[in-house]
């Protein structure tokens, strides 16, 4: 990053989310498991601080609920699955062992609809709950974040938000947008909400590019 105080404040950031535990979900960032390569936390912390890098200038941050298990599990990046990755090149790495790599649905749509309006390097996306609550026994699941792990989230949302200073904070989803009271808030695109998402987003990013 061109800011070093930025920069020390963003490795501050995820040095403290690497070590947090955040009610029962799991940490990518710190454990692995059986699907794991050897390195897998380190790699996925890597990704996001490169992410983070490049967008040190990003005007947007938009937050959804929590890490999935078909994305930010893997990559360390909200929204953002293993095939992303594999798109945008080095240096960011899977951390799976999978021979095919994972690919999310919503993730899809949420680059797809920033690299159509050219927006990628001005949104940082993040999740509420950056961790991946799953269901007990389930590893490769997804569950709808405690009230407890929401509180626990959104005190790294808002440092990530006093870091950047964004000219706009945006709430993916109801759980998102209820968390952050300052986000506007758009549909997420899971469970049919995919046009309703594009719509909003384009909305947002066009009226402030």
């Amino acid at each position: 990053m061109a800011d070093p105080n930025k920069g020390a404040a963003i490795d501050a950031l995820l040095r403290d989310v690497s070590q947090a535990t955040i009610g029962a979900s799991f940490n990518q960032f710190r454990d692995a498991g059986p699907d794991d390569l050897p390195d897998a936390a380190a790699l996925r912390l890597a990704n996001l601080r490169h992410y983070l890098g490049e967008r040190s200038g990003a005007d947007v941050v938009a937050v959804g609920e929590a890490a999935g298990y078909q994305g930010m599990r893997w990559s360390g990046i909200a929204f953002t699955s293993e095939f992303d990755l594999l798109r945008w090149g080095e240096p960011y790495r899977r951390s799976s062992r999978r021979p095919r790599p994972w690919k999310e649905p919503s993730g899809t749509i949420v680059h797809g609809i920033l690299e159509e309006l050219g927006a990628e390097p001005r949104v940082i996306l993040w999740n509420t709950v950056p961790t991946h609550p799953h269901l007990p026994g389930k590893p490769l699941s997804n569950r709808r974040p405690t009230s407890e792990e929401v509180a626990a989230g959104r005190a790294f949302v808002d440092r990530l938000v006093d870091i950047i200073h964004p000219r706009l904070l945006v709430g993916v989803g109801r759980i998102a947008c209820s968390a952050l009271p300052a986000a506007r808030y758009v549909r997420h695109p899971a469970q049919s909400g995919a046009t309703a998402f594009r719509l909003g987003m384009r909305a947002l990013l066009v009226t402030r590019s």
